[in-house]
């Protein structure tokens, strides 16, 4: 693994405190002389560091925040259209719109219309089949940091993973990155709600990590496994499927352990109907043998 030297270190500080103000302020011009300033880098250079080390421009970054901002709050608000895009940065409901429809397929009416409609028990969710398979799975390490509020927002501690992790060598060829959600957004409220970003590292690895990292343990033993096509701020019909009727029906007890999200591709680039998530429930097994 690989120790930062102090400059590598004061580089890493700088670029969070960037990514940090971009998911603070969806809602404000891009101020490039700004970021700079806050990354303490010559105006000259910053952004190719940035790029470096993010895997996409500074444009690019905020571009894939607004909309995925925009997206969940189509989905979990009644708020107006043209409300959304001033929110998250658009200056006119015609450039949101454009964007928005060039992004996610849909213009954002549609897309509401659409997800509302896949949460609705009469309009398909109670139907709805989603591939699912069972699994027996080793124990599995991760390095993970936590966030606390909307987990719509837990882009922001993925960015910082990426950025430390890219820096530090914490990835392999076989690394997998994955989102542990302990809480049930139906019944904690927002601000409350705690995740974690996580990746995947090897068995035997060891290392003293800095803050705000932190090791877990992922438990071994049978995992029912959904696999789930389509943006992230779509997914909640998804869990009450899978939690309210297939785990039912399937002959197995959830276990406690909160479930996790493994994700198969990557958001950065990916348009986000093309995204691939699997969803693990670790699970027990109840007497009765009933066939899933």
């Amino acid at each position: 693994m690989t120790s930062l030297s102090p400059v590598q270190q004061s580089y890493e500080r700088r670029l969070i405190r960037v990514t940090q103000y971009l998911h603070e302020h969806l809602d404000q011009p891009l101020d490039l002389q700004k970021l700079a300033d806050l990354a303490c880098m010559s105006p000259y250079h910053w952004h190719r560091i940035y790029q470096g080390i993010h895997g996409e421009s500074v444009i690019a970054t905020l571009k894939r925040l607004r909309l995925q901002k925009a997206a969940a709050l189509l989905l979990r608000s009644d708020l107006p259209v043209k409300q959304i895009a001033v929110q998250v940065g658009y200056p006119n409901l015609q450039s949101f719109t454009r964007t928005f429809t060039q992004t996610y397929g849909l213009p954002p009416a549609r897309f509401r219309e659409t997800g509302n409609a896949l949460s609705l028990p009469a309009a398909g969710c109670a139907d709805t089949r989603y591939p699912v398979r069972l699994c027996e799975l080793p124990a599995q390490r991760l390095i993970q940091t936590a966030h606390l509020g909307s987990y719509m927002e837990i882009g922001r501690a993925f960015d910082v993973l990426n950025a430390c992790a890219g820096q530090r060598g914490w990835i392999g060829a076989e690394t997998e990155w994955m989102g542990i959600y302990p809480d049930d957004p139906a019944i904690t409220e927002e601000a409350a709600l705690q995740s974690y970003a996580a990746l995947s590292v090897p068995a035997d690895w060891q290392e003293v990590l800095p803050a705000p990292f932190s090791m877990r343990e992922l438990p071994a033993g049978t995992y029912a496994i959904l696999r789930y096509q389509g943006p992230y701020s779509a997914m909640q019909p998804v869990y009450q499927w899978f939690c309210g009727k297939w785990l039912p029906a399937s002959g197995y007890e959830v276990a406690a352990y909160p479930p996790f999200e493994k994700y198969l591709n990557n958001p950065r680039q990916t348009a986000p109907a093309e995204l691939l998530t699997d969803i693990y429930l670790l699970l027990n097994r109840v007497s009765k043998d009933t066939d899933i």
